[in-house]
């Protein structure tokens, strides 16, 4: 081989190795671009599970508390990835139970607004409406607002909402029979009654039919309420 066919040979190796080189590593970008995909759709870890606050709700009957004939009625919209929906459980709902409802002077229902934020806030609702089929609705509520985490991140997937089901000491065998999809009929129709009464976001409230939006300070509550009693 002369000096030139040398020359030449060497020339295409170092050819076919940069190209190896180039769909090696076009390769490992696109699997790495693929993983980070996936990744994306996994729920993310969210760490132990923290205790809720006890709040102790008179009369309480699967999603309502109260007394049913109270002059009072307060409907509430809200979603389980809501984050001022969590601020209205954690500052206001206590001294609403405090004030009236232990007093005879509200009834109190939850309802879900479905899918408002996405598919973890419909399931979510699902699970507190099988965990009261066991007569634990409000604690399921409770332990899905206290773990709450960021929207739509896998914070309230199916897994962490089992996981919460069982925390609060649910039958397991029956939860997941109900959280196949036996309520999902329920919170659609949830979603169906929030929109025909005008709500648009979350967290809003139907005081005696009156629609007061956004997770409200106490005294804005007391207000419409001692109005309602007033009959005005």
């Amino acid at each position: 081989m002369s000096r030139r066919q040398e020359i030449r040979e060497k020339h295409r190796r170092n050819e076919r190795t940069q190209r190896f080189i180039w769909i090696g590593v076009t390769v490992l970008v696109a699997l790495l671009i693929f993983g980070a995909m996936i990744w994306s759709t996994l729920p993310r870890a969210v760490g132990k599970i923290i205790e809720p606050k006890p709040i102790e709700r008179p009369q309480a009957n699967m999603n309502m508390m109260g007394n049913p004939t109270a002059p009072v009625k307060i409907i509430e919209y809200a979603d389980f990835q809501c984050p001022y929906c969590q601020h209205f459980y954690q500052d206001t709902e206590a001294q609403i139970v405090d004030a009236y409802i232990k007093t005879g002077k509200v009834y109190f229902e939850y309802h879900s607004f479905g899918s408002f934020i996405g598919a973890e806030s419909a399931r979510a609702a699902e699970g507190a409406y099988c965990a009261g089929d066991q007569g634990k609705f409000w604690e399921m509520h409770d332990v899905l607002y206290t773990n709450q985490g960021a929207e739509n991140s896998g914070a309230l997937s199916d897994t962490r909402i089992k996981d919460l089901a069982e925390h609060i000491k649910l039958d397991m065998t029956k939860f997941n029979a109900c959280f196949g999809g036996a309520y999902r009929s329920k919170v659609l129709q949830d979603g169906q009654d929030a929109k025909t009464a005008g709500v648009k976001s979350t967290p809003s409230f139907l005081v005696n039919g009156k629609l007061i939006e956004g997770a409200q300070p106490f005294a804005t509550f007391q207000k419409e309420i001692e109005a309602a009693l007033a009959g005005k």
